[in-house]
C-alpha cells in the first residue's frame, strides 16, 4: 500500500557522510588521473536514418574523432542532451541512464524526470544503460558510480535540464519551420503546438533540432505543472522482467562464446601448490585449464569450456593442492574473543564528550552487541564476458557486465589485459541485484574475468569468454559486510536524560588498505563505520573505534554503517525509554524537539497510520518502533511482533518516510519493502557468515538463508509530502527494521536481543 497526498521520491539520495569525499578523491586518483594526459573531450553530432542523437565519445577515446567533430556548446559532457536522448521519427524517445539498474528502478525514475521537462508522451518513452563515457559520470562526484542512494538525488536537476534543453531545441526547430517566434509555441505530450493549432510531432522535428545549438540556460517547470513526476508509474522494464524476457549480464551470448568457471583457494589469498588437471581436460567440451591470478594476491584455476555445465564438471574434476601456509586463517570464535578484548580499551576517537557523570548516574545500561559478517548474495551471481581482439597497440577489449563503477572497472580491465583504456569498451548490462557487491574500485570478478580472458587468448582461444560465479563461489569467496562488536556504557537519570555515553566499536575498515584510506579514514576512524552514531540525539558521547586487520575481504553492504549503528542506537534509546517508564514514541519526539522536523514527521506519520497507541493488539503481540536517517532520508517503522516457540514472528510493518519530493511513488513503495525485507534478513536464524580455520563455513541459501514469503508481512508505506529536492531511497528502508523488530521482542520478553541474528534461547 502507498499513500501520499502530493509528493515523494524514487530511489536515490546521497552517499553517507564522508563517502562523498571518498568518491570525489577516488575519481581524482583513478578515472580523472587516467584522462589527464588526453586532449579536451569532443563531441560528434550524429544523424541517423531513424532520428537523432548527439553522442559523446566512449571513455578516453580519441580514435573516433574526425575533422568534422565539433563541440555542441560550452556545456559539460554531463549536460549534453544528445548523449542522453534519442528521438526516432515515429516519436519514440529513448533515454540513456547514467547508472546501473539492478532492481532499484532508475531505468524508469530517471526517464520520468527527463520526460517531464521534455514534455514527452510517456507512452513512447524507453530507456537504456549508458557506459563508461565521460558523459555518464555522476554530476555531483565526477565519477561513474551507482551507489550511496545517489542516482536520483544527484541527477535530479541534471535530467530536468537535459529534458528542458532538448525541448527548447525542438521548439526552435518548429519555430524556424513555421517562421514564427519560439515564444509563441507550446508543447504537449510529444507535440509542438503553434498558431492556429498547427502541430508537429517530436519525431518530425528531431533531425532539424539536432542541427541547432544546445541552449546553456533553460527555464524549468514549476513543480505544480508536473504531470509525470510524482505519479505512481509502472516500471519500463516490468513487462520484460515479469515475462522472463529481460536479459541480464549472465544472459550475454556471443558467437562461439566460451564459458569459464574458476576454483578459488579455500582460504583467502591462497595459491596453487600443485595441480592435476588430467581428469578435467578429459571432460567433453573443456577447452583449457588455466592458472590465473586473483585480485587479493591469490591464485585460482579456470576451466574454460563450451558451456557452464562442461566447465563446472571440469572444475569438479580438478585435483588442486593449495598453499595457504603464509596467509592468516581467521576463526570466528577467536575473532570474537579478540574483539571483546579490544572493546575494553579506548580506540581512535570520533567523539570525545566528558564522561564525568557516568559513574554517579542514577541509572545505567551496560551492553554488548555482536553483528556477524554478511554476504551480499544477489540473485544474479557475478559474471563478466570479455572479448579480445587485435595485437600490440591495436589490441582491443570489449566487456559485458553489470557494474556499479564502469569507469573504474574499465581501468581495471585495461591494467589486467594490457590494453590501452581508450581501447576498452564497456557494455553495462542490467544486473540482478548487487547491494554494493558490484561496486569495487577494482572489482574482483572483473579482474578475474580479464585474467581468464588473457590466459585463454595466450592458450590460443580467440572466442569471447564469459566467466561465471556460482552461488557457492559468491558466498564462500566474495566480499562481506564486516563483523562488528559494540560496547556501550550509558548513564541517565529517572527522566531519561542521558548524562554520559561511553561507546566503543570494533570492526574492520571497509576502506583500510585501499587507495581510499588516506581520503576517508580520518584520525584512525573509518567514517563509514560510525555513520548514524549519536545522531539525531543530543548525547554526550565518547565514541572510539578499533579497526583490526584480518584476512577477510570486506565491503559496503546495503546502507553501509547504518546496518549496525541504527540497531544499536534505536534499541538502546528504546531501552532507556522503557526503563524510565516512558512511551518510546513520546520519548523520541521529546529528544527530537524542534531540531529534527523530518524525523518527527516520519515517526508521527508511521504512528498515525499504524494505529499505535489507539488500537489494542491481540494477546501475545507487541509494538516495536525505530526511526533512522541515512542518505538524507528518514524512515520510521512501527511493527507488530510476537514470539512463538522461542522464535520471533513479524506480523505487520508500517513505514513513515521523509524523502522529500517524489519521483515515482511506485518505486518508493518497492524500495521500502525491499529494504525492510533485507533488514529482516539480518534477524532470522542462519543469517551469518562464519569462518573456521580461514574457511567460510556457509556456501548457499541452505546455510545462509534469505527470508521466505512466510517470514515477510505486508508493508504499508506512507510518505511525508514535500516539494524539496529528492533525497536517497535505495538504502534507507533497511536500517530501522531490525531495531523496530527487536524493540517489539524486548517488550514481550523483557530482554533486548544483543546479537544478530536473533538468539532468544
Amino acid at each position: 500500500m502507498y499513500s501520499n497526498s502530493t509528493d515523494t521520491l524514487d530511489i536515490a539520495g546521497q552517499l553517507p557522510k564522508g563517502l562523498q569525499a571518498l568518491m570525489h578523491k577516488a575519481q581524482e586518483a583513478t578515472e580523472i588521473g587516467a584522462m589527464a594526459a588526453l586532449q579536451r573531450r569532443s563531441f560528434l553530432k550524429v544523424a541517423t536514418a531513424s532520428g537523432f542523437a548527439l553522442g559523446a565519445f566512449p571513455l578516453l577515446t580519441q580514435a573516433q574523432a574526425t575533422a568534422s567533430t565539433t563541440a555542441a556548446s560550452g556545456l559539460k559532457p554531463t549536460q549534453q542532451p544528445s548523449a542522453f536522448v534519442r528521438i526516432d521519427r515515429d516519436g519514440t524517445v529513448t533515454v540513456t541512464i547514467n547508472r546501473l539498474d539492478f532492481g532499484q528502478g532508475v531505468q524508469t525514475g530517471l526517464p520520468m524526470i527527463l520526460a517531464e521537462e521534455l514534455d514527452a508522451d510517456w507512452r513512447l518513452v524507453k530507456s537504456q544503460h549508458g557506459n563508461a563515457d565521460p558523459a555518464y559520470v555522476d554530476p555531483a562526484f565526477g565519477m561513474h558510480i551507482t551507489g550511496g542512494s545517489g542516482s536520483i538525488k544527484n541527477s535530479y536537476t541534471q535530467y530536468r535540464e537535459l529534458g528542458a534543453r532538448t525541448r527548447a531545441m525542438l521548439v526552435s526547430a518548429a519555430a524556424a519551420q513555421w517562421g514564427v517566434d519560439a515564444g509563441s509555441l507550446r508543447t504537449r505530450q510529444g507535440v509542438v503546438i503553434g498558431p492556429g493549432g498547427k502541430r508537429l510531432g517530436y519525431g518530425e522535428l528531431a533531425e532539424a533540432a539536432m542541427k541547432l545549438p544546445v541552449p546553456e540556460q533553460v527555464t524549468l517547470k514549476d513543480p505544480k505543472q508536473f504531470r509525470i513526476i510524482g505519479k505512481p508509474t509502472g516500471r519500463l522494464d516490468a513487462r520484460a522482467k515479469s515475462s522472463g524476457g529481460q536479459a541480464y549480464g549472465i544472459d550475454v551470448r556471443l558467437p562461439g562464446m566460451l564459458t569459464a568457471v574458476v576454483v578459488h583457494p579455500p582460504v583467502f589469498a591462497g595459491k596453487v601448490k600443485s595441480l592435476d588437471d588430467a581428469a578435467a581436460r578429459a571432460v567433453p567440451g573443456v577447452k583449457a585449464v588455466l592458472r590465473v591470478p586473483l585480485d587479493r594476491g591469490g591464485e585460482g584455476v579456470a576451466v574454460v569450456a563450451d558451456g557452464y555445465w562442461a566447465a563446472k564438471q571440469g572444475r569438479d574434476a580438478l585435483k588442486v593442492d593449495w598453499d595457504t601456509a603464509n596467509v592468516e586463517k581467521v576463526d570466528s570464535a577467536q575473532q570474537l574473543a579478540s574483539y571483546r578484548a579490544l572493546a575494553q580499551t579506548t580506540g581512535a576517537l570520533k567523539y570525545n564528550a566528558d564522561l564525568g557523570k557516568l559513574a554517579a548516574a542514577p541509572k545505567k545500561i551496560s551492553a554488548e552487541f555482536v553483528f556477524p559478517y554478511l554476504a551480499h548474495a544477489p540473485m544474479e551471481p557475478l559474471n563478466c564476458t570479455v572479448q579480445l581482439s587485435g595485437q600490440g597497440a591495436d589490441a582491443r577489449a570489449e566487456l559485458w557486465l553489470g557494474t556499479q563503477m564502469p569507469g573504474l572497472d574499465t581501468l581495471a580491465a585495461s591494467r589486467v589485459l594490457g590494453v590501452a583504456p581508450q581501447n576498452v569498451k564497456m557494455n553495462v548490462q542490467m544486473a540482478g541485484g548487487g547491494f554494493g557487491r558490484r561496486a569495487i574500485a577494482s572489482s574482483d570478478y572483473v579482474v578475474e574475468a580479464c585474467g581468464v580472458a588473457r590466459a585463454a587468448r595466450a592458450a590460443g582461444l580467440t572466442a569471447a569468454v564469459r566467466t561465471l560465479w556460482s552461488r557457492e563461489d559468491d558466498i564462500k569467496g566474495g566480499y562481506y559486510r564486516p563483523m562488528h562488536l559494540h560496547r556501550a556504557e550509558i548513564g541517565f537519570d529517572a527522566q531519561g536524560e542521558i548524562l554520559a555515553w561511553d561507546h566503543v566499536i570494533v570492526g574492520q575498515s571497509i576502506l583500510g588498505g585501499t587507495p581510499f584510506e588516506s581520503f576517508m579514514v580520518k584520525d584512525g576512524v573509518d567514517g563509514s563505520m560510525v555513520e548514524g552514531m549519536k545522531e539525531p540525539y543530543d548525547i554526550p558521547m565518547r565514541l572510539s573505534v578499533h579497526h583490526p586487520k584480518l584476512n577477510v575481504p570486506v565491503l559496503w553492504w546495503r546502507s553501509v554503517g547504518s546496518t549496525h549503528t541504527a540497531y544499536v542506537m534505536e534499541t538502546l534509546i528504546d531501552e532507556i525509554a522503557r526503563s524510565t517508564g516512558q512511551d518510546p514514541v513520546a520519548y523520541r519526539l521529546r529528544q527530537f524537539g524542534t531540531k529534527h522536523p523530518r524525523h518527527t514527521a516520519a515517526l508521527q506519520l508511521a504512528v498515525s497510520k499504524s494505529g499505535y497507541g489507539k488500537r489494542t493488539l491481540p494477546a501475545g503481540r507487541a509494538w516495536g518502533v525505530a526511526v533512522h536517517e541515512s542518505f538524507n532520508t528518514v524512515v520510521a517503522y512501527v511493527v507488530e511482533a510476537s514470539v512463538k516457540d522461542n522464535a520471533p514472528v513479524l506480523h505487520s510493518i508500517t513505514a513513515g518516510v521523509h524523502c522529500n519530493l517524489a519521483i515515482n511513488p511506485t518505486s518508493i513503495e518497492a524500495q521500502i519493502q525491499g529494504g525492510a525485507l533485507m533488514g529482516l534478513s539480518m534477524c532470522l536464524p542462519g543469517a551469518a557468515i562464519t569462518l573456521k580455520d580461514g574457511v567460510v563455513e556457509q556456501s548457499n541459501f541452505g546455510d545462509f538463508p534469505v527470508p521466505r514469503i512466510t517470514d515477510m508481512p505486508a508493508v504499508a508505506v506512507f510518505v511525508v509530502p514535500s516539494a524539496d529536492a529528492p533525497t536517497g531511497l535505495g538504502e534507507p528502508g533497511l536500517p530501522p527494521l531490525a531495531p523496530a523488530f527487536a524493540n517489539a521482542v524486548a517488550r514481550l520478553t523483557g530482554k533486548t536481543p544483543r546479537e544478530l541474528p536473533f538468539k532468544l534461547a
